[in-house]
């Protein structure tokens, strides 16, 4: 018999790719919905390909039919442009409600660690609406919670490093005591399948194993790429103004007020036990040759040739 099919939102991007190639190796069929028509294919032409239409919901319909299931990694991580936190919520909702439409049977969601209607950060509150319309959809799902990725097209660490090999001095904002719990994407990717093959309705956080303090994580990093960056302490208003300068340099938005609040609020931590096995350190120790030695741009990724 022939296999059931899955769709995967943005599986030429990150999380997404990795969420793909494990599905094809299951020897399932997949077809991505994606706004990088035009960017390589990591898989040969073993993916079949349709344009993420997210303000066009009867094409959407189309786009999913015959899935079985949908693997959405849909999100922004800021907004610029046109495209805000709002017209995300809507356009996920569009998603939502198109799977529905199509007969899709299950959906698993990359969503994020401690999402909130009432929190303060329009990013969480946004996650915290989507898995309400998913919740509210009737379908079965899955939602996946990560906290902060890691991995070969990660930007947040890879960047960290970026800076430490080139600058002479590299601030941490506040005390650096507040704490993060990196998670491999590897480790998601399987969580994502795992809920995908699963029957019941769940939320699960995917954490990595282990715990760093900001300042920790930081002076790890240093280590890793042999950085002779001195490593101080700075008020947040000044590690911002610094990002944001950078980030004029470079073209690209480094990090933003909210994101920042958010680490030093320990939202990307949880309480419960880890749920993936991969280590940072390891990690970083494995890639300590390639890691930050070139500047990994979010606009670019995103914006410029828009993507899931």
């Amino acid at each position: 018999m022939k296999a059931d099919l899955d769709v995967v939102t943005g599986a030429f991007g990150y999380s997404g790719r990795y969420i793909a190639e494990r599905l094809l190796a299951a020897g399932r069929p997949v077809r991505t919905l994606t706004g990088h028509p035009n960017r390589p294919d990591p898989f040969d032409g073993r993916v079949e390909v349709a344009p993420l239409e997210l303000d066009h919901p009867d094409r959407l319909v189309e786009h999913l039919r015959g899935a079985t299931t949908l693997y959405n990694t849909y999100w922004v991580r800021f907004p610029r442009g046109e495209v805000t936190f709002e017209r995300a919520v809507e356009r996920s909702r569009n998603l939502i409600a198109a799977a529905g439409d199509a007969g899709v049977r299950r959906i698993v969601h990359v969503s994020i660690t401690n999402p909130s209607e009432d929190s303060p950060f329009p990013y969480f509150r946004g996650k915290a609406r989507v898995e309400r319309a998913i919740r509210e959809s009737g379908l079965g799902h899955a939602i996946v919670r990560p906290t902060v990725i890691f991995g070969r097209e990660d930007i947040l660490l890879n960047n960290i490093a970026y800076l430490l090999r080139r600058l002479p001095v590299f601030g941490i904002p506040g005390s650096g005591s507040y704490r993060i719990r990196p998670v491999s994407v590897e480790d998601v990717a399987d969580l994502c399948v795992r809920g995908g093959e699963g029957s019941v309705d769940e939320v699960v956080d995917a954490v990595g194993p282990e715990t760093f303090t900001f300042e920790e994580l930081v002076r790890l990093i240093a280590r890793t790429v042999r950085s002779r960056a001195l490593i101080v302490h700075v008020p947040k208003a000044v590690a911002l103004t610094a990002a944001t300068a950078i980030g004029r340099l470079v073209g690209d938005v480094l990090v933003t007020a909210d994101e920042l609040d958010g680490l030093m609020a320990e939202l990307v931590t949880t309480e419960g036990p880890a749920t993936g096995t991969r280590r940072l350190s390891e990690w970083l120790e494995r890639n300590a040759g390639t890691v930050g030695t070139r500047y990994t741009s979010e606009v670019s990724r995103h914006y410029r040739s828009p993507d899931a």
